[in-house]
């Protein structure tokens, strides 16, 4: 944003299908990574039992899924991908090294999709997607960041998830990206006291 030659910033907001279903497998199939970041509300955890090394491979396994999902940019598989069955084109996974993970979240496809799909929805009708409110969210706390350092913002990107998870605040969960409960994002106050700090840091 900004006119030719200014510093441009670019904030991509969503509930994206792909991160709300990676979150729900990871919490019914008992996955503890990232340990930060609060479980979604409303969906039961496992109560996990399987043995250390099946629980280890299976985190690992998720955690490359999920770096992928995040920011996939940044994180491509080495190895091509994969559809699988039941996500719709919402999930891919590496052709190579992720079968246990493949293996644990096909029974849980109908009910994740679901979940995003509804979560998405509400998402969009909350947000009022393209009446400009979000961008007004951000524009105000970029100017103010630059009333109080004296200088315009630097360009950056940022693209921000907004989930319905179970406490409420702001979660880095890539380089590039970070997670806001809902229920934060719709408190006006206190979203922009939330998001000074973020960016204060890439500003």
């Amino acid at each position: 944003m900004g006119g030719a030659g200014a510093p441009e910033w670019l904030i991509r907001e969503d509930a994206g299908q792909s991160v709300l279903i990676a979150l729900y497998l990871r919490q019914v199939l008992g996955i503890r990574s990232p340990d930060e970041l609060p479980h979604l509300r409303g969906i039961p955890p496992r109560v996990n039992d399987r043995d250390a090394t099946a629980q280890a491979l299976l985190e690992r396994e998720w955690r490359e899924y999920w770096a992928m999902t995040v920011e996939p940019q940044a994180h491509p598989s080495p190895v091509p991908l994969d559809l699988v069955d039941g996500f719709d084109t919402l999930l891919a996974l590496p052709t190579e090294g992720s079968d246990e993970l493949r293996a644990a979240i096909i029974p849980h496809a109908p009910e994740a999709l679901a979940f995003a799909q509804s979560t998405n929805a509400r998402y969009q009708r909350d947000a009022h997607v393209g009446s400009g409110t979000a961008y007004r969210a951000y524009a105000s706390a970029i100017a103010e960041y630059e009333r109080q350092v004296g200088r315009r913002a630097h360009s950056f990107e940022l693209n921000v998830q907004v989930l319905p998870l179970s406490q409420r605040g702001v979660w880095w969960i890539g380089s590039l990206t970070i997670a806001v409960t809902d229920g934060l994002r719709g408190d006006v106050v206190a979203f922009d006291a939330a998001i000074h700090p973020i960016i204060a840091e890439l500003a």
